[in-house]
């Protein structure tokens, strides 16, 4: 089977590392892919938001099978368009993807159906935002509600900085997506996030994993797309993780094919576990970056049969089967990330961090020049260790990334600090 595979980044990267294993594999291309993936099938160049040139790509290459990775395609509708021209596509449809592609939705499903989450609100205006925010007070949380590339949620600490945090949203600073803002109460607790791939119908508990999204040691700084990820997060123990898919994944799909809308795909919950359990946060329609390249580390199955069944309506009845090691993953951004990263910088090394053991070094934001490796990105590597605990895969994911040469480059000390810590 030929697959195309959609996104440029270190989750496609591991992607293409799990797919181009599969015995039912003939070709993989890559969409448009970066310089780690073209070791593993053909990069090519497609302008996916053109859906027409992606469907004459794969009748012509004779693809049987798209996986998108990232979630504009989705929320664009690329799955509708490839499959009514009769390709199979993983991920779900354009009004499915609005359980990414719009908070507010998320929000109104998750109250339709007694889903656990935050109080909310939705706005379409500064000013009625800023007066239920001195009413809630704080702290609090405001979100624009489209895609912001993981940077449109502000967890305001005082009124004055929700206040900014609104100010901002309807003032341009996410573009279309914040036409309107979602403003929730803070939740406590400890974040965790859970996997399920979906067939429209069924949901199957995939994976788990724990982020770090802010770009500074101790969780400080502003929220990034992630800077670092554990796979399996401690805290999603067997029953914690049975509570997620009876009180969370469940219900989703229930009202999803109740509005008409069933997803399909991989739905992938931000979860805060309180004292009384499990809350979402949000859902993403895609699998996540960088929590892909650690649960995938993980994958002792062949991944293209589940993403294909799926796909098809027709998930086997589980579990998936994972390692009971530790996958943990550090994000070698470029320096002035997430507000201003620095192109063009050389790295060095890739080939010494990749010989270590238990490691796999993704790209995320590269480009070869010659022979010469460069930083083309805000998040530019994903150095990842498998190990039997946190501390042994930390201790190798460090020790691979102090192996490369880029002085150009920065990471955070203290990914797995939370189970480390435990």
């Amino acid at each position: 089977m030929n697959v195309l595979l959609i996104g440029s980044g270190g989750r496609e990267h591991a992607l293409a590392l799990s797919l181009s294993r599969s015995p039912l594999l003939t070709q993989l291309f890559i969409a448009p892919g970066n310089p780690g993936t073209e070791a593993l099938g053909r990069n090519v160049t497609l302008d996916v938001a053109d859906h027409r040139a992606v469907v004459d790509f794969c009748k012509l290459m004779q693809v049987g099978f798209v996986v998108v990775g990232p979630e504009a395609p989705l929320v664009a509708g690329l799955v509708d368009d490839l499959e009514a021209a009769g390709v199979l596509a993983f991920g779900p449809s354009k009004a499915a993807a609005q359980l990414e592609g719009s908070k507010g939705f998320t929000k109104d499903l998750c109250a339709q159906f007694s889903i656990p989450t935050a109080d909310y609100q939705r706005f379409s205006a500064p000013e009625p935002a800023k007066a239920y925010v001195r009413q809630r007070g704080a702290p609090i949380v405001v979100k624009a509600d489209g895609l912001a590339a993981g940077k449109g949620v502000i967890v305001a600490m005082s009124l004055a900085e929700a206040e900014a945090a609104i100010d901002m949203i309807f003032g341009g600073a996410f573009g279309a997506a914040g036409a309107e803002v979602v403003v929730e109460d803070f939740l406590e607790g400890e974040e965790a996030s859970f996997f399920a791939l979906c067939d429209g119908t069924r949901a199957l508990a995939f994976a788990s994993a724990q982020d770090h999204k802010r770009v500074g040691d101790g969780d400080t700084g502003p929220n990034t797309g992630g800077m670092g990820a554990y796979s399996p997060a401690p805290i999603m123990s067997e029953a914690m993780s049975a509570r997620v898919m009876k009180e969370i994944i469940e219900p989703t799909m229930a009202g999803m094919r109740q509005r008409g809308t069933p997803f399909k795909g991989v739905l992938f919950a931000g979860l805060m576990i309180g004292s009384k359990g499990p809350k979402l946060i949000e859902f993403n329609a895609r699998f996540g970056d960088p929590e892909t390249q650690v649960m995938l580390a993980r994958l002792n199955e062949d991944l293209l049969p589940l993403l294909l069944a799926a796909a098809k309506g027709a998930l086997p009845a589980g579990p998936v089967k994972l390692s009971a090691q530790t996958a943990l993953t550090v994000v070698y951004a470029a320096r002035g990330y997430p507000d201003a990263p620095e192109r063009g910088s050389e790295i060095k090394g890739l080939d010494r961090a990749a010989t270590m053991e238990g490691v796999t070094v993704f790209h995320a934001g590269t480009k070869r020049e010659g022979t010469r490796l460069l930083a083309n990105g805000g998040r530019v590597l994903n150095v990842t260790a498998r190990g039997d605990s946190v501390a042994q895969a930390q201790a190798r994911a460090y020790g691979a990334v102090d192996a490369i040469d880029w002085p150009g480059g920065f990471c955070r000390r203290d990914i797995g600090w939370r189970a480390i810590g435990k």
